[in-house]
């Protein structure tokens, strides 16, 4: 009987600590409130466009999320997020693929115009052994809200090559899950 109460106790203890690290995001009508006045703490440079990769939840926090442009090299590498953070980077115009790294690989196609601001949400997803991810476009105001209220990430590189664009995916290692499909993110 002693034992069981043990259990009973630690196991409310648990499901109480998870249901603490899950927040509610605002209403939309919130964000765009709080993302109207907003300026954006890099924009694209001259002839670029600038894209923000966010990972707005604690879920998973400890596990990287690594992010690559055009490839899954290690040379493609543009930097990673941990919980609450976001990165960005620049690049030409044109079609991208951006992948996500956890214990699966993630993509998602990207088309950009010279000036133009995408943003893409990594969702976290339990994995295995560690966290999994998958990726989505989501619209202005959501990614400006997140960077906002976000903290930057591990930048390695800030601005891709034009090597890297027109980019076609490649096939993921996820148990033969399709490759994202190109979207066309609007400003």
């Amino acid at each position: 009987m002693q034992r069981t109460k043990i259990i009973a106790i630690w196991l409310l203890v648990g499901v109480v600590s998870m249901l603490a690290g899950c927040a509610s995001l605002p209403t939309p009508e919130e964000m765009k409130a709080a993302a109207a006045n907003y300026q954006l703490p890099h924009l694209p440079e001259a002839g670029k466009a600038m894209i923000y990769v966010v990972r707005p939840t604690t879920y998973g926090g400890v596990i990287r999320f690594n992010v690559f442009v055009g490839n899954q090299e290690a040379s493609s590498e543009v930097g990673y997020t941990r919980a609450n953070q976001y990165i960005y980077f620049s690049v030409p115009p044109g079609q991208h693929t951006i992948y996500s790294k956890a214990e699966n690989w993630a993509d998602l196609t990207v088309s950009v115009k010279a000036g133009e601001v995408a943003f893409v949400q990594q969702h976290v997803a339990m994995g295995l052994i560690i966290a999994r991810n998958t990726l989505a476009p989501i619209q202005e105001y959501e990614g400006k809200f997140h960077v906002r209220y976000l903290t930057v990430g591990t930048i390695l590189k800030k601005s891709m090559s034009t090597s890297f664009a027109q980019t076609a995916p490649s096939p993921m290692d996820n148990g033969g899950a399709t490759p994202g499909r190109p979207i066309r993110l609007e400003q």
